[in-house]
Parts: C-alpha cells; structure tokens; sequence
C-alpha cells in the first residue's frame, strides 16, 4: 500500500509534506501533489503535515475521493507524465502537469 493525495490539496499545494517526506516521493503538478506509489516507503511523515488533510492511507481514502488513488498512480504512467520512477521529487521539480482528471476536475461548491 502507498499514500494517496486527494481533493483538498488541489489549488492549495501546501508543501509541508514535501519537508517531511524522507524519501523523497511527493511530486508536484500544477494543481496538486502527488505521491509516488512504489516509491513511498509507508511511513506516514507526510500525513499530520498536511494542512489541509488531503493525504491518507491507501485503504483510508474517503469514497468521494476514492478516484484519487489511481489519479495519484496514474500520474506517473507514460500517458500523462511519463515520468516513470525518477528517483526523488527533488531532481524532477515542479511539473506544470496534472492527471487529465484533475485538470478537468471541478471542486464541488460547499454552499
């Protein structure tokens, strides 16, 4: 199992758990963040850093962010990024590049 970012971290890309993760394996896209599902090693560091709660366990993810889970492994595929397993966050930097379904994705309005 890895760690999955969802919904609350897009458009907000707190990087508190970037500064906690000691492998290295959160990457940022242009609308949020993303952890590297081979590359998490499962410690945790990175969820109570959030701000905003948007990172969860992979069997703990909310089932209206449930979606989120694949999102954050599909980021990496040759489709959307083609980043592969670089390694480290760090050497890549910021992508400018989302999911397909978090560039379309619309935030529910809370009112």
């Amino acid at each position: 199992m890895t760690y999955v970012i969802a919904e609350p971290c897009m458009d907000v890309k707190d990087t508190a758990c970037v500064q906690e993760c000691p492998v290295d394996c959160i990457y940022e896209g242009d609308r949020m963040l993303y952890i590297h599902p081979v590359e998490c090693i499962d410690c945790g560091a990175c969820e109570p850093a959030c701000p905003v709660e948007a990172i969860f366990y992979a069997d703990d993810v909310p089932s209206e962010w449930g979606q989120f889970t694949a999102i954050n492994a599909e980021y990496f595929e040759p489709a959307v990024t083609g980043l592969g397993s670089p390694g480290g966050a760090s050497s890549v930097g910021v992508t400018k590049v989302d999911h397909p379904k978090v560039s379309a994705y619309e935030i529910p309005d809370a009112t």
